[in-house]
């Protein structure tokens, strides 16, 4: 994934939007040997049984160069795979792909799927100034039943005292939503993880500084096992505040050393590169999302960010047919 979170939001609209190919929808059998491995005996069990989350979503994100050339054509081929909850992000196209939000619901309801959130611009929770746009993605999100507006991002900050104006922020932004019957949300990178001197984390000023009736919070299952941090611990601790999580796995340690060897980088968000497709990774989902269930999990949400010998719809399809056969532990 050479793709820069912020850079891509620039850039989107440089890139052409063409038919997406057929074959590409449909050739979804990853060839890279670390990727090839859809499930194991630690993942899902041997004997059939129900699995643990009957409807799963996918954050867009995870395929946005396909969805700038052809967003039906996408979410048709997710609504195939087996996804029926959509999680979108605010590009060059906006919430709706360029839709309004009832034609994009229309669609959704055509395919069988619901959009249930979105990550928003950042400045609408530290920059008062605005709150006007906010409230107008708060009542287009409203008029078609979403659950969920999320702030993305917060990287910028680097004191505490900025991070304390950022849970008043999301308290405002959740006062606003909660009157239009949605929820305001934060979603979790690695860097919120990181203490200040008085040993308080970011992560920890915005638990602690916002409101449970106003904001919960996403875990983004990557970055905290990345930051290396326990989450059954964060899990626990703040029972019922983290609703919605990232499913996204970290390749082991092996091929991180080989990445790393190969793949020399200076951005503090490398390797985002280490997110591979679900349960070929390190991390233990059947027992970590049991955890996460205990304690108040509602959306399951994958996402993936590296795409090595595959492509980004060939991997979602494999990340689906995992979701299908997960039983937790």
């Amino acid at each position: 994934m050479k793709v820069n979170r912020r850079n891509f939001l620039r850039q989107t609209g440089l890139i052409a939007a063409t038919p997406l190919i057929a074959n590409e929808l449909w050739s979804c059998t990853p060839s890279s040997k670390t990727e090839e491995k859809s499930s194991d005996s630690t993942a899902t069990s041997s004997i059939i049984s129900e699995p643990s989350v009957k409807d799963f979503g996918l954050q867009l994100w995870t395929v946005k160069e396909d969805m700038l050339k052809d967003p039906k054509g996408v979410l048709k081929s997710l609504a195939n795979f087996g996804y029926k909850q959509i999680e979108s992000f605010e590009g060059e196209k906006g919430v709706f792909w360029g839709m309004t939000a009832k034609e994009f619901k229309s669609y959704m309801d055509e395919l069988g799927m619901s959009l249930i959130s979105s990550h928003c611009n950042p400045d609408f929770t530290v920059k008062k100034e605005t709150e006007k746009a906010f409230i107008k993605l708060v009542d287009d999100a409203a008029s078609i039943g979403m659950k969920y507006l999320i702030n993305p991002f917060l990287g910028s900050l680097k004191t505490s005292d900025e991070w304390k104006k950022a849970a008043e922020g999301l308290n405002r932004q959740g006062e606003i939503t909660s009157k239009a019957g949605l929820r305001t949300a934060y979603h979790n990178h690695h860097f919120e993880f990181k203490k200040f001197a008085d040993g308080t984390s970011p992560l920890q000023i915005l638990l602690d500084g916002t409101d449970p009736k106003l904001v919960d919070f996403e875990l983004d299952l990557y970055w905290i096992v990345k930051s290396g941090e326990n989450p059954d611990e964060w899990l626990k601790k703040y029972k019922d505040r983290f609703r919605l999580c990232h499913i996204k796995d970290y390749y082991k340690e092996d091929k991180m050393k080989e990445i790393e060897l190969k793949e020399k980088q200076t951005d503090p968000f490398w390797p985002i590169g280490g997110s591979t497709i679900i349960g070929t990774g390190r991390i233990d989902f059947p027992k970590l999302l049991s955890t996460a269930k205990a304690n108040g999990m509602q959306y399951y949400i994958v996402e993936q960010e590296r795409f090595d010998n595959t492509t980004p719809l060939q991997a979602v399809k494999v990340d689906a047919d995992y979701m299908k056969k997960l039983v937790f532990a």
